[in-house]
């Protein structure tokens, strides 16, 4: 698959379904213990049993378009103008036709507080990179990210849209494409794929070899049609997200190496 409007164009013929839940999901979070806080805004749209996913800028998507999703066939959003739409729509079509539970490692994350989850979720999603990585580029910063990082030895350079700094006040640039040569993998935000920086990534993984891993809310079942054309892993963790609840929660994991 070349490209993302490729994938979508594949999906076309078969998106005879109709979107039965649409719902936005704001959220906001600062674990105990930590001095940063951040925030979340997720368009939700339901196919038959399955849920797609796209993180949205604040006021990105409003309470019309969302109600405008409801009873429309998957096929006429697959054309929608705005891009969080298209991917929201597709990521559920995706995931209707191949469940993730069928195709993936499934992985439990035990009940907790928001940052015992968060740091949870973050070890397993960790174990996907490669071993042998110096550096590592992470596009979409998650502090639980970077401490299981940190507690690696593995160096990294962080990497948001929002720009800031870290939880131990490094800076966060916002050029993911300026660092890309510096660093030995990338492991990203399912969130690049409403951004548009979702294919910058994915070229540079296929021209020069190097690891490229996602962790995904955003597109979990988009990312995985791309596992060994340029993706190496995915971490899936389609709706609902492990920080909406307590309660034990699942992600599933695909690697490029289980795949062969």
């Amino acid at each position: 698959m070349t490209a993302l409007d490729d994938l979508i164009e594949t999906a076309l013929p078969d998106a005879d379904s109709e979107i039965s839940v649409g719902f936005l999901t704001q959220q906001g979070v600062r674990h105990a213990s930590r001095q940063r806080s951040y925030r979340n805004h997720v368009l939700s749209l339901r196919v038959g049993d399955a849920v797609g996913s796209c993180a949205v800028e604040p006021g990105e998507v409003g309470e019309d378009v969302v109600l405008d999703c409801v009873g429309a066939p998957v096929r006429d959003l697959l054309r929608h103008p705005l891009p969080a739409v298209r991917i929201a729509a597709l990521d559920a079509h995706l995931q209707h036709l191949r469940p993730h539970h069928e195709h993936a490692e499934a992985v439990h994350l035990d009940r907790g507080d928001s940052l015992r989850k968060s740091l949870h979720r973050s070890q397993h999603v960790v174990d996907l990179l490669p071993s042998g990585g110096r550096r590592v580029l992470v596009v979409g910063v998650v502090n639980s990210l970077l401490q299981r990082l940190r507690e690696r030895g593995i160096g990294y350079v962080a990497c948001d849209r929002k720009g800031g700094s870290t939880e131990w006040d490094e800076p966060v640039i916002t050029d993911a494409e300026g660092a890309l040569d510096d660093c030995d993998a990338v492991l990203a935000s399912g969130m690049v794929l409403g951004s548009g920086t979702f294919q910058t990534l994915l070229d540079h993984a296929r021209r020069t070899g190097k690891p490229l891993v996602f962790f995904a809310q955003t597109g979990s079942g988009v990312l995985p049609r791309f596992l060994g054309d340029g993706v190496t892993a995915v971490s899936a963790e389609p709706y609902p997200f492990f920080w909406l609840d307590g309660g034990p929660s699942v992600l599933y994991r695909y690697s490029e190496v289980a795949c062969r």
